[in-house]
């Protein structure tokens, strides 16, 4: 584990390359090699993550899984997010919650859901779950890619806790590009009427939240693997 003073040398080069201003999720291998050196999950500069709004669709369902994907078709996601203080120490034993949508646009547990507002998934649990991090710091969710609904770009809320108290909720957003694809050309995400209307470049949230709200995303075999270090006040 480096030394804090190796750590803001690493934060000052990572904060310097150009992936910090293109918001698209896209590392180049030299930044990779730069944080896992550090011990750090994905390149994006270790700040204190943005707040962003918690939205209308959380709830706690007080399920401790990893898997939180349940019924719900889509392309599978591994995400995994690794909390930090400010300086890129680890902190184990964060609680942290996920909550998305899934490929047509619907959270669980609430009626008038989708663009249409016309679904209704009272009483169900899918795509929310809670996870502990580990001595790295980091939680893991299996999962789907989240798909799309009016006025939102794509992204995954999340809450971490620290000794039952919240000190962030904020959100992960992905890179422009691969959602096109994905809601284009790929089932169940393109059996759904109408165009995602709202991006990266033209979602508020996701412009508030910074570049160091986008994840680092990787094709694997079996889908696709998303990383994100985030960044608390563990001071209160």
């Amino acid at each position: 584990m480096q030394s804090s003073l190796d750590r803001r040398t690493l934060l000052r080069a990572l904060a310097a390359a150009p992936f910090v201003t293109t918001g698209i999720g896209v590392f180049g291998s030299a930044a990779r090699a730069q944080a896992s050196g550090a011990g750090l999950i994905a390149p994006n500069v270790c700040m204190l993550t943005p707040e962003t709004t918690e939205g209308p669709y959380y709830f706690d369902p007080e399920l401790v899984r990893a898997d939180i994907r349940e019924d719900r078709e889509g392309e599978p996601l591994r995400m995994r997010l690794q909390v930090v203080t400010a300086d890129c120490t680890p902190i184990e034993g964060a609680r942290v919650d996920v909550w998305h949508c899934d490929a047509r646009g619907n959270y669980s547990g609430y009626a008038r859901q989708g663009s249409d507002r016309t679904n209704d998934t009272t009483g169900e649990t899918f795509l929310r779950g809670t996870q502990f991090t580990d001595v790295q710091g980091i939680a893991g969710f299996d999962t789907i890619y989240p798909g799309w609904y009016r006025g939102r770009t794509t992204h995954i809320h999340y809450m971490v806790y620290l000794d039952d108290r919240e000190v962030l909720t904020s959100q992960v957003f992905f890179p422009d590009a691969l959602s096109a694809y994905l809601f284009q050309s790929v089932v169940p995400y393109n059996d759904r009427p109408g165009d995602q209307d709202t991006t990266n470049r033209n979602d508020r949230i996701a412009q508030r939240a910074g570049d160091g709200a986008f994840a680092a995303v990787r094709e694997q075999s079996d889908g696709y693997d998303a990383a994100l270090v985030v960044g608390v006040n563990a001071g209160g």
